[in-house]
């Protein structure tokens, strides 16, 4: 299995399939890159797709600290620097949409566009910032994985679809296609994550992205509620943003289809373009 080390010698593990443009695809909180194979599936007959496992996440090492956000953008930086990407798009879903952001000012010249799914730029709300959800919903999940990780997890996972949805999913395909047979993190792993993530405020940073970002959001998102997507399009200098109507958290699962075809087109447009 491909992996290199970062700069700290945490083995990173990623998927490499196909050829063409790059495109790296980052994962959310407590799952692995297993959650893009319908989108590796669907794009790597045309583009370079690029999967890693954050740090303590899937197959990748798991060191006893080192989870905070500028880890996470230096383990980013490491693998593409190590595969000498250039001209990459990069996908990021959830923390892996704020690892994306976080990491754009070291990354730029080798960046043709982002893509944020289910994305915030700061995910516990704040006076001046109600468009996310308390800060007592992280720290009680955080309890949570210390009483019961694996109990956390699946509380975590079936939270992610509003009631609509999770009639619609079958726990099998849930397991085969999104999440795979990758490893669940660590407890420590986990909860220094979701430390950072609950901390993490990138809103100061948005004017400063100067490249095309996609923006896609469910409607119906009970982790990151729309709102922080159109909080971001406002503030973003070339934003388009897609509201995919009824959809939850994880639209790579229950909106692949859909997902991969706004992928898809807007690749098409980045790349025409240039």
């Amino acid at each position: 299995m491909p992996h290199f080390l970062s700069s700290d010698t945490t083995a990173i593990h990623f998927e490499d399939q196909g050829a063409g443009q790059p495109v790296v695809f980052l994962h959310g909180w407590s799952l692995s890159s297993s959650v893009w194979r319908a989108q590796l599936q669907a794009l790597s007959s045309r583009y370079r797709c690029l999967a890693p496992d954050l740090r303590g996440h899937g197959r990748s090492a798991a060191p006893d600290d080192g989870y905070a956000l500028e880890n996470l953008v230096s383990d980013l930086a490491g693998l593409v620097e190590h595969l000498d990407i250039r001209r990459a798009t990069v996908v990021g879903w959830s923390l892996g949409a704020m690892v994306a952001l976080a990491a754009f000012p070291e990354l730029r010249e080798r960046l043709s566009s982002l893509v944020l799914v289910s994305g915030t730029a700061k995910f516990s709300a704040a006076p001046d910032y109600p468009c996310a959800l308390s800060p007592k919903e992280p720290r009680v999940l955080g309890l949570r994985l210390k009483r019961d990780r694996e109990k956390a997890y699946e509380e975590f996972f079936n939270g992610m679809f509003p009631d609509e949805e999770r009639a619609l999913i079958n726990s099998e395909r849930i397991a085969g296609e999104f999440l795979g047979n990758a490893p669940k993190p660590p407890c420590h792993a986990a909860a220094r994550s979701l430390e950072t993530l609950a901390a993490a405020d990138l809103r100061d940073s948005l004017q400063g992205v100067d490249v095309p970002v996609l923006l896609v959001h469910g409607s119906g998102d009970p982790i990151c509620p729309v709102d922080a997507a159109r909080f971001m399009a406002k503030r973003l200098p070339r934003a388009t943003l897609k509201v995919l109507d009824g959809a939850g958290h994880a639209p790579m699962l229950t909106r692949a289809a859909e997902l991969n075809a706004l992928l898809n087109d807007f690749l098409e447009r980045i790349h025409e373009s240039t």
